[in-house]
């Protein structure tokens, strides 16, 4: 439980590269970036995992729990599909490594049609959605820009840890860094956030 938010609070923010949406069962790589608040990167770790696979919820656990950092307070999510529809189970995250969860979103997820697309495309629809669902209502930050989910810490922390670990754009550093880190490996250049 995080009482206090410091300014050098330890995250790793998560997120994966470009791929080609055809490719399904290819590998895209996982970048989790980790940073002393806004402005320290202290270190990256990486993973493999399937476009539209199950092994995104897996591959983050091992990087959190395998990994030399052992100070981090909170893990941060660019949204929770991954290569895909590859969907991270948030709760099993939140449980097996006792960190805090802030899924942080761009754009309001279209949960409908997202709902749609699962159904037609996947036989393990139901789980997939159950999933989808795990992480709540997503909560509006700056209106129509940047949207949230918290598991595991409260909403005026959760705001908190996103304000503090922003710099330069709307969403915190870590994902920033793990956005341009991941799509540079699988293009050849980084791509804007």
């Amino acid at each position: 439980m995080i009482r206090k938010v410091k300014k050098e609070i330890r995250v790793i923010g998560f997120d994966d590269g470009t791929f080609k949406f055809k490719a399904r069962g290819d590998k895209v790589i996982l970048v989790g970036v980790v940073m002393k608040g806004s402005l320290d990167v202290i270190g990256v770790v990486t993973r493999w995992i399937t476009i539209d696979g199950l092994d995104v919820t897996d591959a983050i656990i091992d990087a959190v729990t395998s990994s030399r950092f052992k100070d981090l307070r909170v893990i941060l999510l660019k949204g929770i599909t991954y290569a895909g529809f590859n969907i991270v189970d948030v709760e099993r995250v939140y449980k097996e490594t006792g960190l805090p969860i802030i899924v942080v979103i761009r754009k309001k997820p279209d949960i409908t049609s997202m709902e749609l697309a699962l159904k037609k495309h996947f036989n393990d629809y139901e789980m997939r959605i159950r999933l989808l669902k795990s992480a709540g209502t997503p909560i509006e930050l700056i209106p129509g820009k940047l949207y949230y989910q918290a598991i595991g810490i409260s909403r005026e922390k959760a705001e908190e840890v996103i304000r503090i670990t922003s710099r330069n754009a709307l969403i915190p550093e870590a994902l920033r860094l793990a956005h341009m880190i991941a799509s540079a490996v699988m293009t050849g250049e980084s791509t804007r956030e």
